[in-house]
C-alpha cells in the first residue's frame, strides 16, 4: 500500500512557488481567460504575497487567448448548434464524499465521455490545441494531486467546475481564488446562479461532448456544486441521471477544510483564512448545500436518481457500480466492467491520507456538526 504521513492542517507563511507547485497551479487555476480574470478583480483584491500566482494566471491566459479566438472563429457555429445528450450521468454530493473516486470509475468506461485534465486546463482553446495539451501536461504534471496525493494525469477525469473557472467568475472557484470572502462567493455561485453562468455551463458541456464525445454513448459530469443546481440541470438536460453520494459529515467537512487550505496556498489570490475561520465557513456551507439538495431532489423524476453511501462505494465498489448502471439504465456494463475493474485494482495501491486538524479546530468542528 502507498503510505502517506499524517497531515496536520495548519496555516503556512507565504512562499515562492517551486516548479512542481507552478505546474500544479497551472492545471488547477492557470490559462484563465483575461476577461474572466479582470471580472474577478471586481470581487476581491489580490494580496501582495499572492502576486506570483496572479502573474501565472495572467501570463498563461494571455498565451492561450489567441487560440481561444481562433477556436471561436472556426467552431462557433458548430458549438452553438451542437446537441449534447439530454441524459448525462451527473455525480453530485458534498466534496470529499467519494465523488472523485466514483467519477474515475465511471470515466474508465470506454463508452463514457467526460471532462478530463487535458481539456479543462483551457476549454476555450482545447479543440485547437488538443494534441499539444496532452503532450504538454505529460511533461509538466506532477504524479499526484496536490490536494490529497491521489495519482493523476492528463487523461484523468476532472470536475467541470475547474474548467468553468477559466470561462466565468460565476463559478464556485471564485471562492477558492478569494478565500477571505468565501461565504459571499458560495451564496453567489452555488446557492444562486446567473444567466451568464448558465450560458457558459451549456457551452462548456457542448465543448466537452465535442472534444470527447465521438464514438462514446453517454456523458458523465461530476461536480459537487451541482448538488445545489438540480433545477438548472433538469432544465438543460430533462433526462439527466443523478448519483448522489453521502458520507458522515464530520469526515467530509474535516477533509474539505484541509483541501480548501491547500488550494488557497496553491491558487488563491488572497492569503488563506485562519483554520478556525475555515472550519466555521466550511461547516456552514456544508449545511447549506445539503439543505439545497433536500429542497430540490423532489424535482428529479422517478428512475433518475440513486443515492450511494460512501462506505458502500469503498467497501463494495464493483457491486455498487453495477447497481448504479442497473438503476440508471446506463448501457454497456459488460463493456465497461473490465476497464472499471482495472481502475479499482489501480486505486487499491492508494491509501487515503489521514486528516488531523489542530485540537482547537477539531473541537470547534465537532461542536458545529453535533
Amino acid at each position: 500500500m502507498c503510505q502517506f504521513p499524517v497531515s496536520r492542517c495548519r496555516s503556512f507563511p507565504g512562499e515562492f512557488l517551486s516548479f512542481s507547485k507552478l505546474s500544479d497551479a497551472l492545471v488547477a487555476g492557470g490559462c484563465i481567460r483575461p476577461g474572466t480574470l479582470l471580472a474577478g478583480l471586481r470581487h476581491g483584491t489580490v494580496s501582495v504575497k499572492r502576486l506570483p500566482v496572479a502573474l501565472l494566471m495572467t501570463v498563461s491566459g494571455l498565451v492561450v487567448e489567441p487560440f481561444a479566438w481562433l477556436q471561436s472563429l472556426l467552431f462557433h457555429r458548430r458549438i452553438q448548434a451542437f446537441a449534447c445528450p439530454d441524459d448525462p450521468v451527473v455525480v453530485i454530493g458534498h466534496w470529499r464524499s467519494g465523488t472523485t473516486y466514483l467519477h474515475q470509475l465511471l470515466a474508465a468506461d470506454p463508452c463514457a465521455a467526460t471532462a478530463r485534465n487535458q481539456f479543462i486546463i483551457a476549454p476555450q482553446a482545447a479543440l485547437i490545441l488538443k494534441p499539444l495539451l496532452n503532450h504538454f501536461l505529460r511533461r509538466v504534471m506532477t504524479r499526484h494531486r496536490p490536494i490529497d496525493a491521489v495519482t493523476w494525469g492528463p487523461e484523468d477525469p476532472q470536475e467541470d467546475e475547474v474548467g468553468l473557472a477559466r470561462l466565468t467568475m460565476d463559478s464556485h472557484m471564485a471562492g477558492i481564488a478569494f478565500p477571505q470572502d468565501y461565504p459571499r462567493h458560495f451564496r453567489r455561485t452555488v446557492l444562486h446562479s446567473s444567466t451568464q453562468f448558465e450560458r457558459h455551463f451549456l457551452q462548456f458541456t457542448r465543448l466537452t461532448w465535442l472534444y470527447e464525445g465521438p464514438g462514446k454513448t453517454h456523458l458523465v459530469i461530476k461536480n459537487s456544486v451541482h448538488t445545489a443546481r438540480i433545477a438548472l440541470l433538469l432544465r438543460l438536460f430533462p433526462r439527466a441521471r443523478f448519483v448522489y453520494l453521502y458520507r458522515r459529515p464530520l469526515d467530509s467537512v474535516r477533509s474539505l477544510v484541509q483541501v480548501k487550505q491547500r488550494l488557497a496556498h496553491l491558487v488563491g489570490l488572497q492569503l488563506p483564512p485562519s483554520i478556525l475561520q475555515q472550519v466555521e465557513e466550511t461547516a456552514a456551507a456544508h449545511d447549506q448545500l445539503q439543505e439545497a439538495y433536500a429542497r430540490s431532489k423532489h424535482l428529479i423524476p422517478a428512475g433518475q436518481l440513486i443515492e450511494v453511501d460512501y462506505d458502500d462505494l469503498v467497501q463494495s465498489t464493483q457491486a455498487t457500480l453495477q447497481q448504479i448502471y442497473r438503476s440508471l439504465l446506463i448501457s454497456g456494463w459488460s463493456t465497461a466492467r473490465p476497464a472499471i475493474e482495472a481502475r479499482i485494482a489501480k486505486t487499491k495501491m492508494y491509501q487515503a491520507e489521514p486528516v488531523v486538524l489542530e485540537p482547537e479546530a477539531e473541537q470547534r468542528l465537532r461542536a458545529l456538526l453535533s
